[in-house]
């Protein structure tokens, strides 16, 4: 049984089984069934209910169990948890899976441009943290994590070396 989360709103049960012509199972408890047609590694065509259905693969993340999905042009994604996602949720242990990230360090030889953050900032997974140039391009380094800025150990206009501790979380 898994649970599908379908944009961030809408959560489905499911345990919908296929091979490669036909799918068949439970959808929120309803018995559901239609054909299924591969027609390239991230394209299917569905028959369901008399209907068809153009299913294109957008993006899938097997870490973060997610994949973004377009059916006849509209897009949806969706987040799967399967019973022992569940079970995690359930104990309250679901984030231990997630790396605990501490430290920002230079990923390479560089001249500190822009600090973009200050101590004491809340950061999101992605946010632009610094501006470091190296060879002659400029390289922003975001964030691999949510979490709250403790220390910038940079300094803007300084050069550092690989490995350089630049901000600490």
């Amino acid at each position: 049984m898994y649970s599908v989360t379908v944009n961030g709103k809408k959560v489905l049960k499911t345990d919908l089984k296929h091979n490669d012509s036909h799918f068949d199972g439970k959808l929120d408890e309803a018995l559901i069934n239609g054909d299924i047609l591969k027609i390239s590694p991230y394209q299917y065509h569905i028959l369901y209910n008399n209907k068809s259905y153009t299913v294109d693969v957008v993006k899938i993340n097997a870490e973060e169990k997610s994949l973004v999905l377009k059916v006849n042009s509209v897009k949806y994604n969706l987040q799967l948890k399967d019973k022992y996602d569940e079970l995690l949720h359930s104990l309250g242990l679901d984030n231990l899976a997630t790396k605990k990230v501490n430290d920002i360090k230079a990923p390479m030889p560089g001249m500190v441009l822009k600090i973009l953050v200050n101590e004491g900032d809340e950061v999101k997974k992605g946010d632009a943290l610094l501006v470091l140039e190296a060879m002659k391009m400029e390289n922003i380094l975001k964030s691999p994590t949510d979490g709250t800025i403790k220390k910038i150990a940079a300094i803007k206009g300084i050069a550092v070396e690989k490995n350089q501790l630049l901000i600490q979380f």
